[in-house]
């Protein structure tokens, strides 16, 4: 597909990229920044670069390839679909499963999964992350959204861009909170020295919000639910470490180690809401509390496992 603008005095000297993600509301800022820098966008049928302030009369042309065919292989993996149309998908993804394919992981994942299971998922993100509109981390469970098309996937990804989706997680973290609620509010980056972490207050970060509520508390544990404001990588990890509590069972952000059962970190995604993109109605979507987190919650209201 293929897109032409021509620059008049009202955009002079406004970087490309932002132009683009205004004329364009549907593809987010990073996926213009993506195809800016695999050539695709041309200025005067040159290849420009991402932060090219824009002149009058300016020949703006942006060329989105077709999707490409998958060569990630489809598996017949046991996942809980909540809700799927010819739009979007919903599933309740277990702990312990990555979302997509990486270098050196091409099967076991969700996608694989999604592939063998709903066969048309967009093609935006490229062969490995078919769908992906957003991710939570391997051990974390709970609601994601899979876009079935382009349409669906440009969107969901506007809509995560303006911070509209209503996300709501369930933690157990270490440590007992005696204030009943709060709100985090930081810069996180990526940890200058650990590429694999993220930190708070480095160089390059986004400013992150986290609203949490104290659900339950215990002897050496609390129960909490928490609001993302925002949606940086490993936020609500990193905000509660970042307040000495962090998540129980974090392998990353705490010492990891823990006698409630926890094999990765005690996080949820337990309600995901959105603007459906088809209907432009509101959807919510609600994912139980996996068994074995119910269970550890048992074993801390009977005044054990402190």
């Amino acid at each position: 597909m293929r897109k032409v603008f021509v620059i008049g005095p009202e955009d002079l000297e406004k970087r490309i990229d932002i132009f683009l993600s205004r004329v364009l509301p549907k593809m987010s800022r990073s996926q213009i920044q993506k195809l800016i820098g695999e050539g695709l966008v041309e200025v005067n049928n040159v290849s420009t670069k991402a932060n090219y302030k824009l002149k009058e009369h300016d020949e703006v042309v942006l060329s989105i390839p077709e999707p490409k065919e998958l060569d990630v292989e489809p598996e017949n993996l046991d996942i809980e679909i909540l809700f799927e149309d010819t739009y979007i998908a919903v599933v309740n993804k277990p702990q312990g499963m990555v979302v997509h394919p990486a270098p050196g992981n091409y099967s076991g994942t969700l996608v694989n999964a999604l592939l063998y299971h709903c066969k048309d998922l967009s093609g935006i993100n490229g062969v490995l992350r078919p769908g992906i509109v957003h991710r939570i981390d391997k051990d974390t469970s709970g609601v994601l959204v899979i876009a079935k098309n382009d349409l669906a996937h440009t969107n969901l990804a506007a809509q995560i861009k303006e911070h509209s989706v209503n996300r709501i997680y369930k933690a157990l973290v270490c440590g007992s909170i005696k204030e009943p609620a709060g709100i985090i509010k930081t810069t996180i980056g990526r940890h200058p020295v650990d590429r694999k972490k993220m930190a708070v207050g480095v160089k390059n970060a986004k400013v992150a919000e986290t609203h949490f509520t104290v659900l339950e508390s215990f002897k050496n544990y609390t129960y909490v639910e928490a609001r993302l404001k925002t949606g940086r990588t490993h936020q609500i990890r990193v905000h509660m470490s970042y307040i000495n509590h962090p998540v129980v069972g974090d392998p990353k952000y705490s010492k990891g180690k823990n006698n409630l059962g926890f094999t990765g970190q005690a996080l949820h995604a337990e309600v995901l809401g959105f603007i459906h993109p088809g209907t432009n109605k509101y959807m919510e979507f609600k994912a139980p509390l996996p068994e074995y987190f119910e269970r550890a919650l048992a074993v801390l209201r009977r005044g054990l496992g402190e």
